[in-house]
């Protein structure tokens, strides 16, 4: 990321936003439109696996995807350019954003052949305000081919490649059946770095069996990388997943609200401050999905119970990043 993009601490959050990246990046407000655009997964057709990750559901992720879509993977009953359109007027009309990221968001969507991405890809960034091209997207679904396709829109939008993470420990990615492992994800990450290409991570705290001190060793994992942005979100149960039964046998041990801001703060304090928070709690929008946790506070008091918790402390992101030791995954 050009120095000029980045942004040292906010004393007023403790934490580097993604809204403030975007405004000191583009000069106004920016927001993503989400997309749906039929990909399914390498861990669901059996590629890498079967059944998905254990706490997958991936429909309830955005509201607008499920929305305009359906949310479901194979085909969406809208195209790109109605999701997009309709997006845009939306994010007008609701938030007066002046610019729009393309954002491929529901499962994993540099699977496919070149030519269809390409031409997906090129419906979604046709509009005159968009700026932006951002693909959610797994590690092992990135061969050269579509290193380079993705690559070649840099001279027209800013680009951005979202890669699950969740933990960098292999025996947590076996046991929720992620189908790959923290190696895939870090070649992944280096053969993107220099290709102009902007990267996030996303990391879930608090996955099946994980300590506080595993959870960290993620975060000190991921220092050396280089990411542009991370996404921090708790575990949660959806309905209908394999995590489910999990819970219901008593297996699983899930955060309160207090116990998570601790542990986002402790995270952050963990990765340096130039690496933009695009999300820092997750949420499932779809009626009757969640099962567990419920908590009171909604999603914009977590927020403040960070930024508090940042300012009790006396600290900030990266406030521990320099004289960590090194982590191999296990």
């Amino acid at each position: 990321m050009p120095e000029n993009d980045r942004t040292p601490e906010r004393p007023a959050l403790g934490y580097y936003p993604f809204s403030e990246y975007l405004k000191r990046r583009f000069g106004c407000k920016v927001h993503k439109v989400s997309l749906h655009a039929g990909f399914t997964c390498p861990n669901r057709d059996g590629k890498a696996g079967v059944g998905g990750c254990t706490y997958c559901i991936n429909e309830s992720f955005s509201p607008q995807v499920r929305e305009t879509t359906g949310g479901q993977a194979g085909k969406p009953p809208r195209s790109v350019r109605e999701q997009m359109a309709d997006g845009i007027a939306y994010m007008r009309a609701r938030y007066r954003a002046k610019k729009f990221f393309a954002y491929f968001q529901a499962f994993s969507n540099t699977y496919a052949p070149v030519e269809k991405l390409r031409a997906l890809y090129d419906e979604a960034i046709a509009f005159p305000d968009v700026v932006g091209l951002d693909i959610g997207t797994r590690p092992d679904c990135v061969p050269a081919e579509v290193l380079d396709l993705v690559e070649s829109y840099t001279s027209r939008v800013e680009v951005w490649l979202e890669y699950g993470l969740q933990s960098a420990h292999d025996a947590t990615l076996r046991r929720v059946n992620r189908g790959h492992d923290f190696a895939t994800f870090r070649d992944a990450v280096e053969r993107t770095r220099g290709r102009n290409i902007r990267i996030c991570a996303h990391v879930i705290l608090g996955l099946p069996g994980e300590t506080r001190e595993q959870m960290m060793q993620t975060a000190l994992a991921l220092q050396p990388l280089g990411l542009d942005a991370i996404k921090l979100h708790h575990l949660y149960v959806a309905r209908g997943t394999p995590l489910e039964a999990e819970y219901r046998a008593g297996r699983l041990r899930l955060f309160s609200a207090s116990e998570y801001v601790a542990v986002a703060c402790d995270f952050l304090e963990r990765i340096p401050d130039t690496v933009a928070v695009q999300r820092l709690v997750g949420d499932t929008t779809s009626e009757g999905v969640l099962v567990a946790p419920v908590w009171p506070e909604p999603k914009t008091e977590i927020l403040r119970l960070i930024a508090q918790e940042f300012q009790r402390r006396g600290t900030r992101q990266g406030a521990l990043v320099h004289g960590l030791i090194s982590f191999s995954a296990v």
